[in-house]
């Protein structure tokens, strides 16, 4: 009979940390492979919350013992994953831009990364505009997700672009905006391929931007 993570996708979305660990451990001893548990009953558990959140279902304090409850169980699998072929979604470089010390948005969209199965880089607050075409060049990230909350700060995305366009870089990353000034239509204006209005939405877009 095949596995059903559905219990402990449901204990993920509850924020239930001890009866996450448990089920985890269960699975475990039942032969379940730790990407299955990854796969088929975390990541989805916190996917489905992330929904709720963009309907208005649930708010952002859910979210974080939701995904603190997840991490408890990607604890227990994280030393079995090296023995299976792990997959991330994809690579991102995360930060805010220069002049903007804001990080709560950020901290929170890169939490709910993690938790969709991306590796995340994080840069930081303040970031320079060269900082971010360093990390392209060490990282090759798929993504470079930029935040800014600060409308006298947003420019400096553009910037970031025309450095990435002049250091023969733009071709090779995707670019995500967001932060509460910024709008679909900027990041169709400064071409940023992505945008994202809410942590939730982060991890829908960047998983688009990586299909594509």
């Amino acid at each position: 009979m095949a596995w059903d993570g559905s219990a402990l996708s449901d204990a993920v979305q509850n924020g239930d940390d001890k009866a996450v660990v448990q089920m985890v451990r269960d699975a475990l001893g039942e032969g379940v492979a730790p990407l299955s548990i990854l796969d088929e009953a975390l990541i989805p558990g916190i996917q489905k919350l992330g929904e709720l959140f963009k309907d208005g279902e649930v708010f952002l304090p859910e979210i974080l013992i939701s995904c603190r409850a997840m991490n408890r169980g990607v604890d227990v699998v994280k030393p079995l994953l090296a023995a299976e072929d792990v997959h991330s979604k994809g690579k991102v470089v995360l930060g805010t831009v220069e002049g903007d010390l804001h990080d709560i948005g950020k901290n929170i969209v890169k939490l709910m990364l993690e938790c969709g199965g991306f590796e995340v880089i994080d840069m930081g607050v303040d970031v320079p505009v060269g900082d971010f075409v360093s990390a392209v060049k060490e990282h090759s990230p798929d993504i470079l997700a930029m935040s800014a909350l600060l409308t006298i700060t947003m420019v400096n995305m553009t910037e970031v672009l025309q450095a990435l366009e002049k250091e023969g870089l733009r071709d090779s990353v995707r670019v995500m905006i967001g932060g509460a000034p910024i709008t679909r239509e900027y990041a169709d204006e400064i071409g940023a391929e992505g945008f994202a209005e809410d942590c939730a939405s982060a991890v829908t877009e960047a998983e688009r931007l990586v299909a594509n």
